[in-house]
């Protein structure tokens, strides 16, 4: 691509990323929501007598409510994916979107994997349910996203750097002219 198609390239990944995070990233919740509490509810029902309320509300033995609220779903997670996927310079359309659906795809199955856990935690009663879901909350979710990251620049064999490639690019264009 010449240098005029590169910064359009380079204005329109960012513009998709602030289009996509004005309206408090909806998009990630409502693509996601049923996406991880369906699976979640038919995981659970394999063990328990289980209800879905409200796409968002499992009901376990008619007493136990399980909600998957915002942070559950983890529409910020998946907007960081996004933003480390835009954010990198030199990647075909093609190439992009498999990676997005990849990284989308992971973190959806450990995300799910996460909930039910946790879920399962909850129906026991278990004392360890705060600290499992603190350490799930503050320390995993955030490891999850990197690692995806970092599996995914391996896998599609990427050598850019988010934001850092762009910002070379664009200043070595701006000190050339």
């Amino acid at each position: 691509m010449n240098k005029k198609g590169d910064v359009l390239g380079i204005i329109i990944r960012y513009a998709i990323l602030i289009l996509v995070a004005i309206p408090n990233l909806w998009l990630f919740y409502l693509i996601f929501t049923p996406l991880t509490a369906y699976p979640v509810y038919w995981l659970l029902g394999i063990f328990y007598d289980a209800a879905i309320l409200n796409s968002n509300i499992i009901l376990i033995a008619q007493s136990i409510p399980i909600e998957l609220i915002g942070a559950c779903i983890a529409g910020s997670a998946y907007y960081l994916l996004l933003i480390l996927n835009l954010s990198t310079r030199e990647i075909a359309l093609k190439k992009r979107i498999k990676m997005l659906l990849w990284a989308f795809g992971t973190f959806l199955v450990l995300n799910i994997i996460r909930i039910f856990f946790l879920s399962l935690l909850v129906i026991s009663n278990s004392k360890f349910l705060d600290i499992t879901h603190q350490i799930f909350w503050y320390a995993l979710s955030t490891i999850f996203v990197v690692a995806i990251w970092f599996a995914e620049a391996k896998a599609f064999k990427i050598k850019s750097i988010p934001f850092y490639s762009d910002i070379k690019f664009l200043y070595k264009r701006i000190r050339t002219k």
